[in-house]
């Protein structure tokens, strides 16, 4: 890995919440930053902020085109890349049995598909290096469930288990991977990123619509803060051995701790019964 203060960081979804965020730290510290934008004058203001360290480009990740090609300018224009960031997504809320299908399909194409493409784009060149660091902007949603969010908790459960695969995968090659999962932050997720699809069973009011509410009560009022988070995802990249797993946020490490202690708890109470459904031994 490079030196922190020429490392060269690749972000998808620069344009606001923890995408501006981590661009903005890492340029404090020096180092150099491609990143993606949904809108041409993001990109072209992006690439004229700080001479010979920013580079803007216009991608929608769920067009793997547009992926390749960024990618691709990318490494043309700084001869390299350290970091790559998956962080384009957005929250899709409503009941599972609420949320239309072509919604669901979104939410995947952006939230799944779309890092897909960045890792397929990206991993070639990290493996002739040898060497890289891959932070999957997952949530705490990828760990835990909550009612109002099954859509986007699917979503997110999917990019964990492609961050911890593929960590096994690129580990060898001196290729690290760490899965980031934020809880409550201050970015757009809960207010103008969201798609809401309201609550009209009534059956649903006091789990989904209840959650929902919440949620949207609390839109500019979370504890988490997305600079201090920067801080954490870049301090983290720094590490020797940085964890595969990464909670920002007090309710994000609450959550993951209660989620396991759960799951052990029901693995003891029902382990005769797994375990019973293997053959004899010796059959």
């Amino acid at each position: 890995m490079a030196d922190s203060t020429s490392q060269t960081w690749f972000i998808t979804g620069a344009s606001s919440g923890f995408g501006e965020a981590l661009a903005t730290y890492i340029l404090e510290q020096g180092g150099r930053v491609a990143a993606t934008f949904r809108k041409p004058e993001q990109a072209e203001a992006f690439t004229g902020k700080e001479a010979d360290r920013t580079f803007g480009v216009v991608c929608d990740v769920t067009n793997e085109a547009q992926v390749k090609t960024a990618v691709a300018d990318a490494i043309a224009h700084f001869g390299h890349l350290d970091v790559v960031v998956n962080n384009a997504g957005y929250g899709s809320m409503g009941s599972i049995e609420e949320v239309p299908a072509e919604e669901v399909q979104r939410q995947f194409d952006v939230n799944v598909f779309g890092a897909l493409h960045v890792l397929r784009a990206v991993l070639p060149h990290l493996r002739e290096r040898r060497s890289g660091h891959i932070l999957n902007i997952t949530s705490i949603g990828g760990l835990k469930t909550f009612p109002g969010v099954g859509i986007y908790n699917a979503s997110k459960f999917a990019l964990e288990a492609i961050g911890e695969s593929l960590s096994q995968q690129v580990g060898p090659l001196g290729i690290k991977v760490t899965n980031i999962e934020p809880s409550g932050f201050r970015t757009k997720w809960a207010g103008e990123s969201a798609t809401i699809a309201e609550t009209q069973i009534e059956d649903y009011q006091a789990t989904v619509g209840e959650n929902l509410r919440g949620i949207q009560g609390y839109s500019g009022r979370q504890p988490g803060d997305p600079v201090r988070a920067a801080k954490a995802m870049y301090e983290v990249v720094q590490m020797e051995n940085p964890p595969l797993h990464l909670p920002l946020g007090k309710a994000a490490v609450k959550g993951a701790h209660e989620k396991f202690a759960n799951l052990s708890k029901e693995l003891e109470q029902y382990a005769e019964m797994g375990e019973a459904a293997d053959f004899p031994a010796g059959e």
